[in-house]
């Protein structure tokens, strides 16, 4: 990991760590992600309402977040394999460790590749026990377009994430609502067949 600078977003309990993973951080991360996948193959979940996501999705760690028509949950299994989840990398526990403070490790890890075309609506990360608990989130390929507004609704602004970067939602930004307007292809060559891979780090439990 390459020395992790935070610099100040303006929006309290929003943190921002931009090159936190050095280029051949993340060229590691990336070999070991794909190594996982291999055993929890990427796949396209639904909405509650039958809507399929445009990101395809996998997980790491004790529990993985799904959605489908029985609604958001954690689970420790593939939900199309069956499989235990693999673990996460040691990176990730070490970077969670860094940059949140926290002794607890996340139990959970969502993998989202997000290909030219995928988008994430805003939203809130609320189905875990305890949200008081930071989540945190690591770019990998392509830069996104992030947007982040104040849990109680209002204006939002919009913070391009690269590869590379890694941000935080804590405190009193835990519950923003946030997402990801477009994604600009071709701003990277890491991610094989392009796009951008989002490491999200939890507590579920």
């Amino acid at each position: 990991m390459a020395s992790a600078h935070e610099i100040d977003t303006g929006m309290e309990g929003f943190r921002f760590w931009p090159g936190a993973l050095s280029a051949s951080g993340q060229a590691t991360l990336l070999a070991e992600v794909l190594v996982a996948v291999e055993q929890a193959p990427l796949y396209r979940p639904v909405t509650p309402g039958g809507r399929p996501f445009s990101v395809e999705m996998t997980n790491l760690g004790p529990l993985g977040w799904v959605s489908d028509r029985a609604g958001y949950r954690y689970q420790p299994n593939h939900p199309e394999t069956g499989a235990p989840w693999p673990p996460i990398p040691g990176a990730l526990l070490a970077l969670w460790s860094d940059l949140t403070g926290r002794p607890d490790p996340p139990d959970a890890c969502l993998v989202n590749l997000y290909r030219a075309e995928a988008r994430m609506g805003l939203h809130q990360d609320r189905d875990e026990r305890d949200l008081l608990v930071p989540v945190l989130s690591v770019s990998l390929g392509d830069t996104a377009v992030f947007r982040i507004g104040a849990a109680e609704g209002g204006p939002t602004r919009t913070v391009r994430l690269a590869s590379g970067d890694v941000c935080a939602l804590t405190g009193p930004a835990r519950l923003a609502r946030h997402g990801i307007d477009r994604v600009i292809a071709g701003s990277s060559t890491l991610v094989p067949g392009g796009g951008r891979i989002n490491l999200t780090l939890r507590r579920a439990h």
